[in-house]
């Protein structure tokens, strides 16, 4: 089979989970003979935007578009008609025999209606809730708080901070970068990032633009809600949720039909984490594996740990690994709550070094504050026999029942985290037991024979 997939970001440039899944997707259906595509999007301003490059990717074949975000209105970050009549021709050219989407974020919800024009059989699998929420689909207000449910006179007050595009100075350096990079084939880019992170100044507070304010942004919001459900639900031939939470989610607040959205779990590759042998210590060793970024939870952790008495946090250590490249402010603050508390920031890990990380922590931490789909983070402690710390919600709590394969803790609530991880730290022992009780999880390749057979299904 031909088949296309569809994602925001991939790798080795994007690393969040829906870009290593994909990327991992896409590996394993190219072993079991498929001819794999991607279709991905890119930030890169020394490049000019909306431009198609090519490259490899472990034997996919990765298109892969320059979106610089020079929107010139809000509608634009989900229905850019330029994206779509791309797309377009990249389809007409492939003829994949079906076509599955991950995510849409920075490109185009016309991407799938392009694609059912065609007859192309479509599968999009929800990674999370972008389609019910414009700021990255988490469901998080400006604020910070979480939305239970998702109400347009909120989001009204919640869009007008969030940076969707870039401003006309950006638009310009990007413009002068272009052109020296064409003529001279040198990129400025990494050296402007640099040299912007050495200029920064002080975060001010956002001051709301006129053409952007509540009652705008509520109406362009509820348009955007509209318009996705019913451009892209029609033309979905099935959709595919990793968590039972995330399923009765859409069925209840989209309305979509139990029988067009599947439960399918995420597999693992398990050999990876099978072949590292597990370290022992003298301390017990508790780690933090994800992006720091605000919705992680990384400050939750750092508070907790530091309202652990001094002689009982000495029985233990603190690492947290992740990448630091998307809110500098937030990893500012989380540098120097870690520093406070004697935690150790360890950098991003490459996936190869997942495995053995996981081998050397006696506990992982995941106390991430937004509904949680299904965290490839935590089926790989799993994999690993890691214990787990993890939030009571969303996705979270339906991988992690409460002393089967770890514990739970109430979500952003440092003084209940703060409790639990005494508790281990003054008596261990529950630790070496709890990998004894750890859920089974489907293989990689298992997931991607059940993904493989949908495809046959469809393609009939």
């Amino acid at each position: 089979m031909k088949i296309l997939l569809v994602s925001h970001r991939f790798p080795p440039e994007g690393t969040a989970g829906t870009e290593v899944y994909t990327a991992d997707l896409a590996r394993a259906l190219v072993r079991r003979g498929h001819e794999v595509h991607v279709f991905t999007a890119k930030k890169d301003v020394s490049l000019e935007d909306l431009t198609l490059t090519e490259r490899s990717f472990h034997g996919v074949a990765v298109h892969e578009l320059v979106n610089n975000l020079f929107y010139d209105d809000f509608r634009e970050t989900w229905d850019h008609p330029r994206i779509t009549a791309i797309f377009g021709e990249l389809l007409a050219r492939l003829d994949p025999d079906v076509l599955h989407v991950q995510h849409l974020l920075y490109l185009s919800v016309g991407c799938i209606e392009v694609a059912a024009e065609r007859d192309v059989p479509i599968v999009f699998t929800l990674h999370d809730y972008w389609l019910q929420c414009p700021r990255f689909g988490q469901r998080i207000h400006g604020d910070g708080r979480l939305c239970e449910t998702v109400d347009f006179a909120r989001c009204g007050t919640c869009l007008p901070s969030f940076k969707w595009r870039q401003t006309p100075r950006e638009r310009e350096m990007s413009a002068r970068m272009t052109r020296v990079r064409s003529k001279t084939g040198i990129d400025l880019a990494p050296l402007a990032r640099t040299a912007a992170e050495v200029l920064k100044k002080p975060a001010r507070p956002y001051v709301v633009p006129p053409t952007l304010h509540a009652t705008k942004m509520e109406a362009a919001a509820e348009v955007r809600s509209q318009e996705l459900f019913g451009r892209v639900v029609p033309c979905v031939d099935v959709f595919l949720s990793p968590s039972r939470f995330l399923r009765e989610r859409f069925m209840r607040e989209w309305g979509i039909h139990g029988a067009k959205i599947e439960h399918l779990r995420f597999g693992v590759d398990l050999a990876a984490f099978a072949a590292v042998q597990r370290t022992r210590a003298d301390r017990v060793r508790v780690g933090f594996l994800g992006s720091l970024v605000a919705v992680k939870g990384a400050h939750v952790l750092l508070d907790a740990w530091g309202r652990i008495p001094e002689d009982l946090r000495a029985r233990g250590s603190l690492v947290l690994h992740g990448s630091a490249q998307h809110e500098p402010d937030y990893v500012a603050r989380v540098e120097a709550l870690a520093e406070e508390v004697g935690a150790r920031l360890g950098g991003r890990l490459e996936r190869a070094e997942v495995p053995r990380a996981h081998a050397s922590l006696d506990l992982l931490v995941v106390p991430s504050v937004w509904f949680e789909n299904s965290p490839l983070v935590i089926h790989e402690a799993l994999a690993a026999g890691t214990p787990l710390l993890v939030s009571d919600l969303g996705g979270m709590a339906e991988l992690v029942e409460e002393g089967r394969g770890g514990w739970r803790f109430r979500t952003g609530d440092a003084g209940d985290l703060a409790r639990h991880l005494s508790a281990l730290l003054a008596d261990p022992a529950p630790l070496a037991a709890i990998g004894a009780t750890r859920p089974s999880i489907p293989t990689f390749d298992q997931h991607a024979a059940e993904v493989e057979a949908l495809y046959g299904v469809l393609g009939g």
